[in-house]
């Protein structure tokens, strides 16, 4: 009777440690299902095939994941935050793409509008506009504003003047850079030592002339001058130099600032 008991024993203490085993196992693939789970989100080649070898160990050999190095070296491995500073970085990209092409849609209609005008007034051998992603450039020659060798708007050219100030009134004010430009040929007269001089006061008059206009901001105006030193074209030829002597109003995208600009 007593060995009964005895083997009875012995076998409910069997069946007591069995169940250690597939715990132990199952524990295991879950410990190797989550850190899948977490490597998913950006497994390449190289971290794919490590995986796949721990599976193939724990599966094969039994080795537990607790023993089994990181299929992802620390080295290489990217933090949470790092993806989530990768998906703000990416977000405020794509809305600085979206406000810059707005701002070139709104440009657009400014050009559109200046064109309207040139076309209108016959005016395609004096002014010309193109646009970038500095801004919205007009050019007008020189010899359409001012006599040879003076800065003084001419008096039948301030209409004109004044009819691109209109132009120049936008729904949303931004910043505009007037510039003055001349050939390379020396100035010969008293009244300025040279072209950079001449240059720079032909912008500021005609800016003088442009603000005239109460609808625009002063604060948003700049005048600069520039002499022979960017050309166009080249100063070899009397057309070349005749493409060099120009003003240039340059409207920038909305948020820019003159102080920004060579």
């Amino acid at each position: 009777m007593s060995r009964k008991k005895k083997k009875k024993d012995d076998h409910d203490e069997h069946l007591g440690e069995d169940w250690l085993l597939p715990y132990a196992d199952l524990l295991t693939l879950l410990l190797a299902l989550f850190i899948v789970l977490f490597a998913s989100s950006s497994v390449d080649a190289q971290k794919f095939q490590e995986i796949s070898s721990a599976f193939n160990q724990v599966f094969s050999s039994g080795t537990g994941i607790m023993d089994f190095p990181s299929p992802m070296p620390q080295k290489n491995s990217q933090s949470l935050d790092e993806y989530q500073d990768k998906g703000e970085n990416d977000n405020k990209e794509g809305d600085k793409n979206k406000q810059q092409q707005s701002e070139q849609q709104s440009l657009s209609e400014v050009q559109r509008r200046v064109n309207n005008y040139i076309e209108k007034n016959h005016l395609e051998n004096k002014l010309a506009t193109s646009l970038s992603g500095e801004g919205l450039l007009v050019s007008i020659r020189s010899n359409v504003l001012f006599a040879s060798g003076s800065a003084e708007v001419r008096k039948q050219d301030i209409k004109m003047a004044k009819e691109i100030s209109d132009l120049l009134v936008m729904d949303i004010p931004r910043s505009v850079i007037i510039s003055g430009h001349t050939d390379n040929i020396p100035i010969s007269n008293s009244k300025y030592d040279s072209n950079w001089e001449l240059s720079v006061m032909r912008a500021v008059n005609f800016m003088k002339i442009v603000l005239e206009n109460d609808k625009l901001d002063p604060q948003l105006f700049s005048a600069k001058g520039f002499g022979e030193f960017q050309p166009i074209a080249s100063n070899k030829t009397a057309k070349g130099r005749a493409k060099n002597r120009r003003v240039e109003i340059l409207i920038l995208p909305k948020g820019a600032s003159t102080n920004t600009q060579q």
